[in-house]
C-alpha cells in the first residue's frame, strides 16, 4: 500500500486539487512516510556479533495497514474483562445506494445517524415485551467498503444473548440460537434513519455538491430519499459465535480493519494494481482478483477516509461507559459467573509483538545469541514549511 502512494500519490494530489481533504492529504501522507526515515526510529547492535539493524517509527494512523496489529492487540486486551458467559450474536445494519451518495459528501453526519438509528433500533425493540424485554449492550463497528473498495456503509454490531430486565432484577436470555426478528429491526431501521437524514436536511448539516448538486432543493431530497422508503433495507444477522472467546477473536479481527489490507495486494506494475477479493455472487463464494489503475485505486481508498475526530467503535446499553462497570458486575452476578482471567498486559511494544507471533525483537537475527541494544535514535526528518507571504 505505501509503495503505491509512494509512486503515485503525487501525481493523484496534482490531479485531484483542491478536491483533496485535509484528512485525506494527512492519511496520504501519514502511509507514504510510515516505517520511513521521515518518522525517525533508532538503530540496535547485538551485544555478541555486533550485528545491527535499523527500525524506522511507525505513523499510528488508523487508516494505515501496516500499523494496526499492535492496535488491535491493546484494543482486545482492554475488552477481555468485559466478555459475559452468554451466547453472542453479530448483526450487520446496511444503507442502500441513495444513501451511500448522500453519505460520500456528508459522512460524519450520515455516519453519525448511521450509528443512532442502529443503537435506537436494538435498544428499542429488546426493550420490547413482545421480542425481549431487556436492556442490552452492544459493540458497534463501521466499515463503509466492499471488497473492491466501493462505497457500502455498514454496521457491524456484536450483542450479548440477553439483557438486564427493567427492574435490574433478572437476567433475561434470548432463544438459543435466535436474538431479534431482523425484519422488525429493518424496518424500524428505516423508518428512523430516514427521519434523522430528513432532519439534518431541515436544520441545514447537509451540503451537496457535483452529481448531487440538485438536492440542496428539498422536493429534490425527497425525490432521492424515495426508492430507499419503499425498498428492505438490509439487516441480516449472522450464526451465533460458539463461545465469548470466539467473539473476541472475530471482533479483534474486525473492529481496526482497513479498507484493504497489504496480504490482499498482488502486484504494483504498469500503473495498475491488482488485488484479490472475495466474489460472493458464485455459490460458494470463490476468490477472484481485480485491477485498477493506480489513480483509481487510491481514489477508492481514499473514500474510506474518515472525518477527523469521528469515532467508528462505539459501546451502547451494557458497554456504554458511563455504567459499563457496574452493570456488567450486576450481569454476572445474576448470571453466576466471574469475570474472565485478564493477565497483565505487556507494557513495551517488543512483549506485545512476542505474545502475537512468537518471534523475539530483543534476539539478535544473525547470532540467535546475542542482544539488540538500542546505540543510536535516528532523528525525525523535519521540513520547514514554506513561508506565505500574506502582505
Amino acid at each position: 500500500m505505501a509503495e503505491v502512494f509512494r509512486q503515485y500519490g503525487d501525481a493523484y494530489r496534482a490531479r485531484a486539487g483542491a478536491a483533496l481533504s485535509t484528512a485525506h492529504l494527512r492519511v496520504m501522507t501519514a502511509i507514504e512516510q510510515c516505517r520511513t526515515a521521515a518518522l525517525g526510529g533508532h538503530v540496535e547492535a547485538c551485544d555478541r556479533c555486533g550485528h545491527t539493524r535499523v527500525w524506522y517509527n511507525s505513523c499510528r494512523n488508523r487508516h494505515c495497514p501496516s500499523c494496526q496489529s499492535l492496535a488491535r492487540a491493546r484494543w482486545v486486551e482492554a475488552r477481555t474483562t468485559e466478555l459475559l458467559d452468554c451466547e453472542y450474536f453479530h448483526v450487520v445494519f446496511t444503507v442502500p445506494q441513495v444513501v451511500a451518495a448522500v453519505a460520500l459528501q456528508n459522512p460524519a453526519v450520515v455516519y453519525g445517524i448511521l450509528f443512532r438509528a442502529t443503537a435506537e433500533t436494538l435498544r428499542t425493540i429488546a426493550a420490547d415485551p413482545q421480542h425481549l424485554g431487556a436492556e442490552i449492550g452492544f459493540i458497534a463497528v463501521l466499515h463503509t467498503w466492499d471488497q473492491t473498495l466501493g462505497l457500502h456503509p455498514h454496521l457491524h454490531c456484536v450483542v450479548p444473548g440477553g439483557g438486564l430486565s427493567h427492574d435490574g432484577m433478572r437476567w433475561v436470555a434470548c432463544r438459543p440460537g435466535f436474538f431479534l426478528p431482523v425484519r422488525v429491526l429493518s424496518r424500524l431501521f428505516r423508518r428512523l434513519f430516514l427521519r434523522y437524514l430528513e432532519e439534518a436536511f431541515d436544520t441545514g448539516r447537509l451540503r451537496f455538491g457535483g452529481a448531487l448538486s440538485a438536492l440542496p432543493e428539498r422536493r429534490t431530497f425527497l425525490a432521492h430519499l424515495a426508492p430507499a422508503r419503499k425498498t428492505e433495507w438490509v439487516v441480516y444477522a449472522k450464526p451465533p459465535f460458539g463461545g465469548p472467546q470466539q467473539v473476541l477473536d472475530y471482533v479483534g479481527r474486525y473492529t481496526h480493519r482497513v479498507a484493504i489490507s497489504d496480504d490482499r495486494l498482488v502486484a504494483l506494475e504498469a500503473g495498475h494494481v491488482r488485488f484479490r477479493y472475495r466474489n460472493s455472487r458464485t455459490q460458494p463464494p470463490s476468490v477472484a482478483t481485480a485491477t485498477l489503475s493506480a489513480s483509481e485505486f487510491i481514489r477508492r481508498f481514499l473514500l474510506h477516509v474518515l472525518p477527523t475526530g469521528f469515532h467508528r467503535i462505539r459501546h451502547y446499553g451494557l458497554f456504554g461507559n458511563r455504567h459499563r462497570t457496574a452493570k456488567l458486575a450486576r450481569c454476572r452476578q445474576l448470571l453466576g459467573t466471574s469475570p474472565p482471567c485478564q493477565t497483565a498486559a505487556p507494557s513495551d511494544y517488543r512483549d506485545r509483538h512476542e505474545a502475537l507471533t512468537a518471534e523475539s525483537l530483543r534476539t539478535c537475527p544473525s547470532c540467535g545469541d546475542g542482544h539488540m541494544t538500542v546505540v543510536e535514535a535516528v532523528r525525525r526528518a523535519y521540513t520547514r514549511p514554506a513561508l506565505i507571504d500574506t502582505s
